[in-house]
């Protein structure tokens, strides 16, 4: 699989580890732990394989800015956190951003 698909997964996978962290209650609920732990292996795994040929500033950069931008959204959408026209504008900045990388890359 290519490095940029490989990326972009890790980078969706980021947001679904964030989400279980924050749903664990501090690492006192054993589902949401066990989801982290899982999703954030296999995150950290396609970062560094992602990592074997891009250069690893654009390719932490991309994969921080998928998970931030997916984290966010989802937290919007789940209510937990205030939706705002300017958080969305902001928030679609960072996804230009990314897409700007791997124009450039």
């Amino acid at each position: 699989m290519g490095a940029w698909v490989v990326l972009v997964l890790s980078g969706v996978l980021e947001a679904v580890w964030a989400s279980a962290l924050a749903a664990s209650d501090g690492f006192r609920r054993p589902v949401p732990v066990a989801v982290f732990a899982v999703t954030a292996a296999l995150s950290l795994f396609g970062l560094a394989h992602a990592m074997t040929s891009l250069p690893t500033g654009t390719a932490y950069a991309v994969w921080v800015g998928i998970g931030g931008a997916l984290t966010v959204a989802w937290s919007m959408l789940t209510g937990r956190e205030a939706a705002t026209a300017l958080k969305i504008l902001l928030v679609l900045g960072i996804i230009g951003c990314v897409i700007g990388l791997r124009l450039v890359a």
